[in-house]
Parts: structure tokens; C-alpha cells; sequence
């Protein structure tokens, strides 16, 4: 658990460096300019750490359901080997998803100006430039298949937390039952701010589309999730939670 904690960790540090340094650059020094290579860049980069982090999240759901429903093959199906491929993966098919993606979105022309509404170069507000529907339908049909894959991880999680909630109910003891829970607890908050922001952002309805209301969904599933989540997991920690009371 502390080992994909780790990498969570990582993730959560570069989706955070990726977008927030330049925002805060630009804003102290009144200025909107990035350089089509940063923006190019900064796509990149930020759609590997946001994908990677959502497939490591559904890795860390399968070793909760481990350690829950088969806690003594725990070790003989999560080994150090088997967890470090399982990051690796996570790791591996952010960054194959990103490089599709970016490839695709920077290969479609962009004729309606040059000015992204939005802190960061975000992919939905760079096809809005693009100088036809049929390039701009060519990346959406990408999104499309791409929201399967995601999909599938969702049902994945949610597969897998069924089967956890199962097993701790035929714990008999209370608290053997508040045991397991907790374990689960940090995990299950961070998916469901990361899936309810995330969703949130792109599938909102148009009629309740503003210039603000983006700006303020895109920081929500941005920057509110990575910089939330080491609170959320600090939270299992006895010592942290005594010196929040004091």
C-alpha cells in the first residue's frame, strides 16, 4: 500500500507542477503568454499525470480487495515484483495515452486565434480553435474511445469495493469491521473526488457553460484532488490527527 502510495504521491506532485507554477508566474506578472511549445508540452505532460493516476488508482482498489477478500494469498499476489509491474503499467499507459492524444490534438489546424480560456492548455478548449468540425469530431471520436477505457477501470473499482463491502459485513466483530473499513476509507474518498470533479468538468451540460464556471471546474479536478489527497491519507496517522487537536 505505502509503495503505490508513493507513486500516487509523485503523480500528484506533477499534475500540480505542471499547470499551477505557470498560472501563478502569468498572474503575477499580468500576462496570459505561454509558447505553442510549452502549450504543447504542458498537455503532454499533464494528461499522462492525470491518466496515470487514475489507472494507479484502480491498481490500488485490486490490492485493497486483496487485503480485504484474500489476505492470505496477500503476499503471493502482491508481491514487490508484481507491485512494481502494476505501477509500471499505470506509469507506461498514462504516458502511451498521453502521447496519442497530444499527437492527435497538436496535428489538427487551429485557425479561430490563438487565445485559450483557461489557466492552462487544456485539450476541450484547444479543439474549440480548430478550423473544422471534422478535425474537430476526429479528436472528440478519441475521447470517445478513451472514455470506454476509463470506463472500464470505473466499473473495475466499483466491482471491486462490492466485493470489499461484502466481506467486511460477514466480519461478526464491530470493530473488525471499522478496521477494514478505515483501510478503504482514504482510497474511496480520493476516487470519488477525482471521478465526480473530473466528470464533472467535461460532461457538464453547455446551457451552464461560463468562461468563470470552467475556470473554476477545471482548478477543481486540477489542482483540488492532488493537493487534497496527502491530507486525506495523512488522516490514517494517529500523531497527525493529535496535533490537528491541538
Amino acid at each position: 500500500m505505502y509503495f503505490f502510495l508513493l507513486n500516487l504521491a509523485l503523480l500528484d506532485l506533477g499534475c500540480i507542477s505542471t499547470t499551477l507554477p505557470k498560472a501563478m508566474v502569468n498572474s503575477f506578472w499580468h500576462t496570459r503568454d505561454i509558447s505553442y511549445s510549452g502549450c504543447v508540452t504542458q498537455v503532454f505532460v499533464f494528461v499522462s499525470f492525470i491518466s496515470a493516476e487514475f489507472y494507479l488508482l484502480t491498481v490500488m482498489a485490486y490490492d485493497r480487495y486483496v487485503a480485504i477478500c484474500k489476505p492470505l494469498h496477500y503476499g503471493s499476489l502482491l508481491g514487490s515484483r508484481a507491485c512494481v509491474h502494476m505501477a509500471a503499467a499505470a506509469w507506461g499507459s498514462g504516458f502511451l495515452y498521453a502521447l496519442l492524444h497530444t499527437a492527435n490534438t497538436f496535428s489538427i489546424p487551429l485557425c479561430q486565434g490563438n487565445a485559450v480560456d483557461q489557466f492552462f492548455c487544456e485539450v476541450p478548449h484547444i479543439l474549440k480553435l480548430s478550423c473544422s468540425d471534422s478535425d474537430y469530431f476526429r479528436e472528440a471520436g478519441l475521447l470517445v474511445v478513451s472514455a470506454f477505457g476509463f470506463l472500464g477501470c470505473f466499473v473495475f473499482i466499483v466491482v471491486s469495493y462490492v466485493q470489499i463491502f461484502r466481506a467486511v459485513m460477514r466480519v461478526p466483530s464491530q470493530q473488525g469491521r471499522h478496521k477494514a473499513f478505515s483501510t478503504c476509507l482514504p482510497h474511496l474518498t480520493v476516487v470519488s473526488l477525482f471521478i465526480t470533479t473530473g466528470v464533472f468538468s467535461y460532461l457538464k451540460p453547455p446551457s451552464v457553460s461560463s468562461s468563470f464556471l470552467n475556470l473554476v471546474v477545471s482548478f477543481l479536478y486540477s489542482v483540488v484532488p492532488p493537493a487534497v489527497n496527502p491530507l486525506i491519507y495523512s488522516m490514517r496517522n494517529q500523531e497527525l490527527k493529535d496535533a490537528l487537536r491541538k
